[in-house]
């Protein structure tokens, strides 16, 4: 039986949205079928990106152990920001505010583990060139879906995406 690199994956949501949201229950639901803790982090009410991060950090701090990443849009941004900080094993990316206008050189640029980003093509709110650039510029797997900036009709095929993933970085 082959052992787990990571003990838990933890969930960071986006700007718009909460903790325990559809898009993260669904993920979460299928990480603990996997036998994996869970945690998510609540952003309610801090708007700041670094501040974003910082809590993150602390978070992880405090759980101890190896962790995975999953973050949506600034979420993403977020968890790939922290990634080295908490020594990720893992990422997994949806729709990440990657170079967002105004915000290019605060795109996170040392990301030191495997990374997976799913982005949907018909985003209007973070442009898919931008998760393009960045996978190609890190090596990154992407998963273009025919999907908008929510990806909340594709989670069915997420859930899967991040279940291979995980099993993967076994």
């Amino acid at each position: 039986m082959q052992t787990r690199s990571f003990s838990t994956v933890v969930f960071a949501h986006g700007k718009e949205s909460g903790p325990w949201g559809s898009k993260i229950t669904a993920m979460a639901a299928a990480v603990r079928d996997l036998k994996v803790d869970v945690e998510s982090v609540d952003y309610r009410g801090i708007a700041d990106p670094a501040a974003r991060v910082a809590k993150l950090v602390d978070t992880a701090s405090k759980l101890g152990g190896s962790l995975v990443l999953v973050g949506s849009s600034m979420g993403g941004h977020v968890s790939a920001a922290a990634a080295a900080r908490v020594r990720a094993r893992g990422l997994f990316l949806l729709a990440p505010a990657f170079y967002m206008p105004g915000f290019e050189a605060y795109t996170p640029q040392d990301v030191p583990c495997p990374t997976v980003i799913v982005h949907g093509w018909r985003d209007d709110i973070v442009p898919i060139d931008n998760s393009i650039r960045w996978a190609r510029e890190h090596r990154a797997s992407l998963h273009a879906l025919d999907s908008d900036h929510r990806l909340e009709d594709k989670i069915e095929e997420i859930c899967r995406l991040l279940r291979y993933f995980l099993t993967d970085l076994t």
